[in-house]
């Protein structure tokens, strides 16, 4: 079968835009492929606004999210491979997906690899959480 985030992602994006919400992707910045402003990756993530307000030519297609922004007032062009997608949440309320692990997306970092980059004691835990 084909991966199910990119129908996901399309599915949310629309549920929260039509709650009149904010929806913001998290974005795994290390996964290739991806073009996004590196002033703004922390901890190899970047959460990204693809509000309608915020972007213009928002393209969710099966193998990727395309849009036009402006970061610090610079115009990109933001692409972004659909496996490199963590979640998708609306900001106002934390209401979104998580994503897991499923065919085509990158794997999660071997614990006992020592080259795997890990956080610092004081990184702050992510807030997003499971809806059921």
């Amino acid at each position: 079968m084909t991966p199910s985030r990119p129908y996901l992602v399309r599915a949310l994006n629309e549920w929260i835009v039509d709650n009149e919400m904010t929806p913001y992707l998290v974005i795994d910045a290390g996964v290739q492929g991806v073009r996004v402003p590196e002033d703004y990756v922390t901890n190899g993530q970047i959460i990204l606004n693809v509000s309608p307000g915020a972007i213009t030519d928002l393209l969710i297609s099966d193998d990727a999210i395309e849009f036009s922004a402006r970061f610090g007032g610079v115009p990109m062009q933001v692409y972004v491979p659909v496996v490199a997608v963590m979640a998708i949440y609306a900001k106002e309320n934390g209401q979104g997906m998580v994503f897991g692990a499923e065919p085509g997306a990158p794997e999660p970092p071997d614990p006992d690899d020592p080259s795997a980059k890990e956080l610092p004691p004081s990184a702050p835990k992510p807030a997003l959480k499971i809806v059921k």
